[in-house]
């Protein structure tokens, strides 16, 4: 009887040892929260097409991304602004060879609550105003003698970088601004307070709130493509070599039909 037992137990360790522990391949996304919801839904389709691979995907913002790419924890940078210059030079300095991809356009839209029956429009220099708190009230602006709620990204959002040199001129924001760490929170705080104002990406905005025209231009996708809109721009997802294998098997999948009409039902601007 022991000598049976002992074969069975050497015999498994056999077959164990035959057939090793399958190992899915792994990329991590990091960075932009208007990317995000793209991202979320691209990979959860490509995962399903592609059982192998396994897809992590975080925010944070798209300095947060950007800079977790340079430190080789994230394989893809999500990013709703350019890389900057700084950025490139620390990447170069750590031997990466960064590679940029434009999977997207937007249009950053100001938004109020639909309470907000007096607010259709803005112009950019009084936009600059609100923020830098030279206008504080309703009352400036034709509306009721009540203190604007005025909110804004984080400084790590690519959003912030895009308002801040189109809109702040790179002018500091008024102490009382509030700065939330997504476009989400900033939808549902504008959405449930009718003395806010804020800023979101397109495929944010929804019946919650209303989008202001912005120096006479809807903010539209037609007017975002054709450059009328005063703050339109890309979105990027960055690598730090050229892609190979599986990574860019799923960057092309953002440029396949399939991905590109995801970028449409987010509410975004296809680019192909």
């Amino acid at each position: 009887m022991k000598k049976i037992v002992g074969f069975i137990i050497i015999s498994l360790a056999v077959i164990s040892f035959a057939f090793p522990t399958f190992s899915a391949e792994k990329i991590n996304v990091s960075g932009s929260t208007t990317v995000l919801p793209i991202m979320q839904i691209v990979a959860e389709e490509f995962m399903d097409q592609n059982p192998e691979v396994d897809i992590t995907v975080s925010g944070g913002g798209s300095g947060v991304g950007i800079a977790a790419l340079i430190d080789k924890i994230a394989d893809i940078a999500m990013s709703s602004r350019q890389i900057k210059a700084e950025e490139l030079d620390k990447a170069v300095a750590k031997g990466l060879n960064i590679q940029e991809f434009e999977i997207a356009k937007d249009a950053i839209t100001i938004i109020v609550s639909p309470a907000n029956t007096k607010m259709n429009q803005i112009d950019s220099q009084t936009l600059k105003q609100i923020y830098t708190g030279a206008i504080t009230s309703w009352k400036d602006l034709n509306g009721e003698d009540k203190p604007i709620v005025v909110i804004s990204r984080d400084t790590n959002s690519g959003t912030f970088e895009v308002f801040n040199e189109h809109i702040l001129k790179k002018d500091h924001l008024a102490p009382a601004v509030l700065m939330l760490a997504s476009n989400r929170a900033i939808l549902d705080e504008v959405g449930k307070n009718p003395d806010a104002i804020g800023y979101v990406g397109l495929g944010y905005v929804t019946d919650q709130v209303k989008g202001l025209f912005l120096d006479g231009v809807e903010p539209t996708k037609e007017n975002a493509l054709n450059g009328t809109y005063p703050i339109s721009r890309g979105l990027y997802l960055y690598t730090p070599d050229v892609p190979k294998g599986i990574t860019k098997d799923f960057i092309d999948f953002f440029f396949s039909e399939e991905g590109q009409a995801i970028v449409e039902e987010e509410g975004f601007i296809r680019i192909k």
